[in-house]
């Protein structure tokens, strides 16, 4: 079985610089061998790249969604590999929320939700499946389309 390190090299992805904090939070903390994250937006190179609600003729898509949705779950796994002192010393996924701006009526938060999911399970294997929930929300931070929260289990020192 290959490492997240080789299955991201692999998949041509680079972790992303994390993002310095806006608010009076920490970007992860951990407790015993859990690394609880802060919400990630799909900030990319310092820019936030997908914003808006989902859903309905003036929304954003559900593949733009997902691409977002994909970009979040970059920016985690940095935070968390920050945290953790390494990509590799991440053992699992524990628990996946992701919360889309969605317009009245759009109800596939859950298939946005599997933009995040999938590249998780590419990163990490089998170690990838996790726990989920999908919430359709008025609003995110800064306009964000996707927010998503990782819960994550570090392997022992």
């Amino acid at each position: 079985m290959s490492r997240p390190s080789e299955r991201l090299r692999s998949l041509h992805l680079t972790l992303p610089t994390v993002a310095k904090p806006v608010g009076a939070y920490v970007p992860a903390l951990r407790h015993g061998d859990l690394l609880f994250l802060s919400g990630q937006i799909p900030l990319r190179d310092g820019e936030l790249a997908w914003t808006g609600r989902v859903g309905g003729s003036d929304g954003r898509t559900l593949e733009e969604a997902q691409a977002a949705a994909r970009q979040c779950v970059l920016n985690a796994v940095a935070a968390a590999a920050e945290a953790a002192g390494g990509v590799d010393r991440l053992a699992r996924v524990v628990k996946l929320v992701v919360y889309v701006a969605s317009n009245p009526g759009f109800t596939d938060q859950h298939k946005v939700a599997n933009g995040a999911s999938e590249l998780l399970a590419e990163i990490f294997g089998d170690a990838g499946r996790h726990a989920r929930a999908a919430v359709g929300v008025a609003e995110l931070p800064l306009n964000a389309s996707v927010e998503v929260d990782v819960t994550f289990a570090v392997a022992g020192d």
